[in-house]
């Protein structure tokens, strides 16, 4: 090895020291050897032969085995134990400019927060906020550190992708050969992770659409350039595809660029069977095209009717659009109120009052505020006195608000024994209960499903809060037999969440055919932060259009008065 790895592999050493939090005089030794190690211009294995690398100043005897060991074999078993014993994670947000191991070490002890994704997070409910040596411009700064350190990780977030391709999309119409634009690809179909962008583009000047394509504002590097299709790298990292074909080519174009793969397959082989051929340029019976003005007459063609991009995912969508079974989605103004709202009693950013007016704004009926419970010391939880006083705050700002209807909740801590951390009287003094799972990840699928289950089993839990923890890019779900999970919420009458923050997107699409099937409400929330948080339901809706959902599939598009007497009638059999 090089004087120079093995200076990186002591400095190394010297972090995860710190981040242990051993003696400063033991890390910092390692630290200075490192810089020594590093400045030396000679052969360090002929140095450890005539041994001489214990004279060099600073290296003493345990020093000096160490190197002599990561010299000689390339290994350090020292080192690998260290390693193991410390989340990876944390080296990537040692990335992140401004950040040591000391403050990386507060993360970690304090919050719990082993990788980027978490500690991305945590700035986004405000967790940093209240950390001793932190607050709100170090969260800020924070944050912008994570997103230029994401920026090459190759994968994307729906909502950073779709914020993206609009603002793309808006700037393209602004070119006037530009007759008709879609977006297409995975963002089309709304998968919750996507890769890059797809646009099509129908024009009869491709090439002057292009030149004006690649050199948007927007962009950073143009990977390729042709007269029909480019590729450009955007400023925030991710790629955008572009292809632009003849109007008469355009919905064509759409549907297959749109996907996925199994699902034009499979409408290919449709196709085939009607004596049809099908490809990306039309649909053509006897070398004759069949002229299709747009997609749905591209469906029509084919004895079907119009099947939604998010449901194109070669799950069976063909077989139950031939049968007449697709199910009528969920639509975004179908929503009429939204539950887990956090205001800046515990961790989030909005008040009481600036968090019901932005819901009014939107246009909802009703919202739930729900603050973090007492176990969650970390959001600042509530105590019970703090919730006394904020029930009183909520019926007072009721008084004064009209219009929408202010529900008293809390997102109450499923703890691993399975129980919720407020006693029943504490909890009967809700309108609604979201019971969540926010610690001990680690438990095995059988240990977590009984502490899911108990947890459900109380009376008082109204909706089973982010069903299965993970975190989009960052944390995987907690393993969890949904199966039975499913069975319990229909049978105790406990909604499951759609988490439409675009870290969690939970529960995952995949379930929503067995949702159906089990007869399961869903409830569609934001799980707001802050006013912004508020507008991330569209998000929601088209994961829940994703798993084949329909209004009478979610619980929140039901009306005010409706909501109000479902809740009722849930109390009244909470007492019995």
């Amino acid at each position: 090895m090089t004087p120079k790895e093995v200076a990186e592999v002591l400095e190394e050493i010297a972090i995860l020291l710190e981040l242990k939090g051993e003696n400063p005089f033991k890390y910092r030794a390692y630290l200075n050897a490192a810089r020594t190690i590093g400045l030396l211009g000679e052969d360090l294995n002929a140095m450890i032969t005539r041994g001489e690398i214990q004279k060099v100043k600073g290296i003493g005897e345990a020093l000096a085995k160490k190197i002599t060991e990561l010299v000689q074999t390339g290994k350090l078993s020292y080192y690998d134990e260290l390693k193991n014993s410390i989340p990876h994670g944390l080296f990537d947000i040692l990335k992140i400019p401004g950040l040591g191991p000391k403050k990386v070490k507060t993360f970690y002890e304090k919050l719990g927060i082993k990788n980027l994704g978490e500690l991305e997070y945590a700035c986004i409910e405000n967790r940093l906020v209240g950390l001793e040596g932190f607050g709100k411009i170090m969260q800020e700064k924070i944050k912008d550190g994570i997103r230029f350190l994401q920026k090459n990780l190759g994968q994307h977030l729906f909502a950073e992708a779709e914020a993206d391709a609009l603002a793309i999309l808006d700037e393209m119409q602004k070119q006037k050969h530009v007759q008709e634009i879609s977006l297409a690809g995975s963002l089309r179909r709304r998968k919750e992770i996507v890769k890059d962008i797809d646009i099509i583009i129908g024009t009869d000047h491709s090439s002057q659409v292009m030149e004006y394509f690649t050199h948007l504002p927007q962009v950073e590097k143009i990977t390729a350039h042709g007269e029909t299709k480019s590729v450009v790298q955007l400023k925030s990292g991710i790629s955008v595809d572009c292809r632009t074909v003849s109007l008469s080519e355009f919905p064509f174009a759409l549907h297959h660029s749109t996907g996925s793969k199994e699902h034009n397959t499979a409408l290919r082989g449709r196709a085939k069977s009607m004596g049809i051929l099908m490809n990306e340029y039309g649909l053509f019976r006897n070398e004759t095209k069949i002229e299709c003005k747009d997609e749905p007459s591209i469906f029509s063609a084919l004895g079907l009717p119009f099947i939604p991009p998010e449901l194109r995912e070669g799950m069976g969508e063909i077989e139950a659009a031939a049968s007449g079974t697709l199910p009528k989605l969920v639509q975004v103004r179908d929503i009429r109120g939204i539950f887990h709202n956090h205001t800046r009693e515990s961790d989030g950013s909005g008040s009481l009052r600036e968090m019901v007016e932005g819901a009014q704004a939107l246009g909802y009926e009703y919202i739930g505020i729900s603050d973090h419970s007492r176990t969650a010391f970390y959001a600042h939880g509530l105590e019970i006195e703090r919730i006394k006083r904020q029930h009183q705050e909520i019926e007072a700002l009721q008084q004064k608000v009209r219009g929408i209807r202010i529900f008293k909740g809390i997102e109450s801590d499923i703890l691993p024994d399975g129980s919720l951390d407020y006693p029943d009287e504490v909890l009967e003094t809700f309108d609604f209960v979201i019971g969540s799972v926010h610690s001990r990840f680690n438990m095995n699928e059988s240990e977590m499903t009984a502490r899911v289950l108990r947890g459900m089993q109380n009376p008082y839990i109204t909706i089973l809060g982010h069903p299965t923890g993970r975190l989009l890019l960052s944390r995987n779900p907690f393993p969890l037999n949904m199966n039975k999970i499913l069975d319990a919420a229909n049978e105790y009458g406990v909604a499951i969440e759609m988490n439409a923050n675009p870290h969690r997107l939970d529960l995952d699409w995949r379930f929503g055919r067995q949702v159906k099937q089990k007869g399961v409400q869903i409830c569609i929330n934001p799980d707001a932060h802050s006013l912004e948080g508020l507008k991330v339901i569209p998000i929601g809706v088209g994961i829940a259009r994703k798993g084949w959902l329909s209004k009478e599939n979610v619980l929140n598009t039901r009306s005010k008065t409706q909501m109000e007497r479902y809740l009722n009638e849930r109390k009244k059999r909470e007492r019995v």
